[in-house]
This record gives structure tokens, C-alpha cells and sequence, in this order.
């Protein structure tokens, strides 16, 4: 199977580039190219562009991109029934791409040998001060309203009418682990929801990288960037109360991957989340089961309502 490197972009449809772009920079990402047709967002990392809005008459989830390791991986892709053969890459960046459909029609992109950007200038983590491990000595923090910089994709979340079709689609192509399983609440199966998360061997990876989740309707339920730390995302969740967008749910802490987590909702009503402090695991690391509601799904701070994830 191909060997995925990391989630690496989401694209989206939009009818209104130019509000796209004000809300995205707000959120933090920066802009990397825009046209009349597209507009490409790029965190402070390497990746070229991490978030894609392609100009359209109603806003619409297109599908995500993986990079793979190797040309061999493109042409292994490039076998399944439905892929298409490797080929340039369309997009700002370059590189070479095998494009894809999973059963709910999302396009699913793998690429290799895109141009690497210049990291983008960030400030250091802030050193925290706990009761038993003083790590910031003879120095304060001082912090102002302001976005974030947002510094990579970590993963998306998306409904789908068949959960066990879409990840055995998903594994064969890039043998993503299972982080955790969903269980319907109060009940020992099936198993409708799945965390995947990417199989660097030793390597350390997130958590996930995609959440896949039974559902009665189609489409993405949202879109995670990491940010450095708790003072970023707080931060940022003032800024983005100041300039009038809408929260989500925010601030709180998740009890499946631990992630900090604010989620807002772009001006189209697509969710999107800042998270920081998530955890990280190896290929040995083994999935557990929840069978509890959306508010439990929350260790402290802003609860999700019971629909959350409805």
C-alpha cells in the first residue's frame, strides 16, 4: 500500500473568494496564490498551500490530498479501479498527482513532489510554569489579541452513508491505523465512527488524520489546523469574537485525542477548528471504544450540543 507522509490540504467550493480569504487570513492561514478561479491558504510550515477555495456558485466540500512518499507510491494508486492515471499536478507548487473518488464521491487527491515553501516566521511556544516544574525563569508572557499562525492541517472529519465501505476504501489505498472507534451511546456496537491516523512505523504521528463517521447525510463535518499552543488559540478565539465571527463550540479540551480545541464557523457555515496540545502515537499504539454522547466527548470547557457530530 502507499505510504502516506501526512494530510496535506482540504478543498472547498466558495461563491465569494474575496470572504473566503478575509475570514481565512483571520483564522490565520496565509495567502499563497489567488486568481479569479481559486484562492490557495498556506500555514507557516513547508507545505506550499494547506487549504484550497475554488470559485463556485454555491459553497460545497470538494475532498482532501495526501502526500506519499515516493512515485512508486502514485503508480501503486494509480492501479485501483477508478483512479486516474499519475499526472501533473494542476496546482500552484507542482508535483505530480493521482486523483480519486471514495464511495460518497469526495475527491481524494495523492500527491508527490510539490514545490516546498518557505517556513514562515513564528514566535517560540510559551513556557509553562506548573505547580511541580518551573520552565520559564526570570521571564513573563505577554500576549495580545491577534490571529494565530496557524502552522499545519491535521485532519477533517466526514459523514458518510457507509462507514465500513469508506474505510476499507481509505485502508487499501493508504493503510491508515484505527486510533479509536465511536460505538453508538450506550451500546457495545456496531462501530460507527473511526479515528485513523497514519503508519510512520516509529515515526510519531497525530492522533488522526481523518475521522470517518456513519451518518444519514454526506459531506465534511470539519477542518483541524494546529497551533503552537493554549495562548495562541485563546488568543485567537478573542480576535475572532472582536471581528464578528460566528463561534462554534470553544474552548474546551476533548477526551479522544485530548486536543484543545475551538471550532468557528467559516462565512458558508463550514466548521473549523484551531486545536493544540493533541496526543500522538506510533504504530504500536492500540484503538479503545466510546459509546458516550457528544457533550461527553468533552473533558472540561464549552460543551458540544448533543448533535455535534449529528
Amino acid at each position: 500500500m502507499a505510504r502516506v507522509i501526512d494530510v496535506v490540504q482540504v478543498t472547498y467550493e466558495s461563491p465569494d473568494l474575496d470572504l473566503s480569504e478575509r475570514f481565512l487570513t483571520d483564522f490565520g492561514l496565509t495567502r499563497a496564490v489567488r486568481n479569479d478561479a481559486e484562492l490557495y491558504m498556506r500555514g507557516a510550515g513547508q507545505q506550499h498551500h494547506i487549504h484550497v477555495s475554488r470559485k463556485g456558485e454555491k459553497a460545497r466540500f470538494v475532498g482532501a490530498t495526501f502526500e506519499v512518499e515516493s512515485r512508486a507510491d502514485l503508480e501503486q494508486l494509480a492501479g485501483f479501479a477508478g483512479s486516474s492515471a499519475v499526472e501533473p499536478s494542476s496546482e500552484p507548487g507542482g508535483g505530480q498527482q493521482v486523483r480519486m473518488t471514495m464511495p460518497d464521491g469526495f475527491e481524494i487527491r495523492a500527491i508527490h513532489g510539490r514545490e516546498r515553501a518557505e517556513p514562515l516566521p513564528t514566535r517560540d511556544r510559551h513556557r509553562f510554569n506548573a505547580a511541580r516544574s518551573k520552565e520559564r525563569i526570570n521571564a513573563s508572557i505577554r500576549v495580545q489579541t491577534s490571529p494565530c499562525q496557524v502552522t499545519r492541517l491535521g485532519h477533517f472529519v466526514l459523514h458518510v452513508t457507509s462507514h465500513d465501505e469508506s474505510v476499507k476504501w481509505l485502508n487499501e489505498r493508504f493503510n491508515l491505523l484505527p486510533s479509536d472507534y465511536f460505538l453508538p451511546p450506550g451500546e457495545e456496537g456496531p462501530v460507527v465512527g473511526t479515528f485513523l491516523r497514519l503508519d510512520r512505523g516509529a515515526e510519531l504521528v497525530d492522533h488522526h488524520c481523518l475521522l470517518v463517521l456513519q451518518s444519514d447525510w454526506v459531506g465534511v463535518h470539519h477542518c483541524s489546523f494546529e497551533v503552537e499552543d493554549l495562548d495562541a488559540v485563546m488568543c485567537a478565539h478573542d480576535f475572532l469574537v472582536q471581528q464578528g465571527w460566528t463561534l462554534d463550540v470553544g474552548v474546551g479540551r476533548h477526551l479522544l485525542g485530548s486536543q484543545i480545541f475551538d471550532y468557528w464557523k467559516d462565512p458558508f457555515g463550514f466548521r473549523i477548528e484551531h486545536y493544540t496540545d493533541g496526543d500522538v502515537c506510533d504504530s504500536t499504539f492500540q484503538p479503545g471504544t466510546f459509546n458516550g454522547t457528544a457533550d461527553q466527548t468533552t473533558q472540561w470547557g464549552m460543551e458540544p450540543p448533543q448533535d455535534f457530530f449529528e
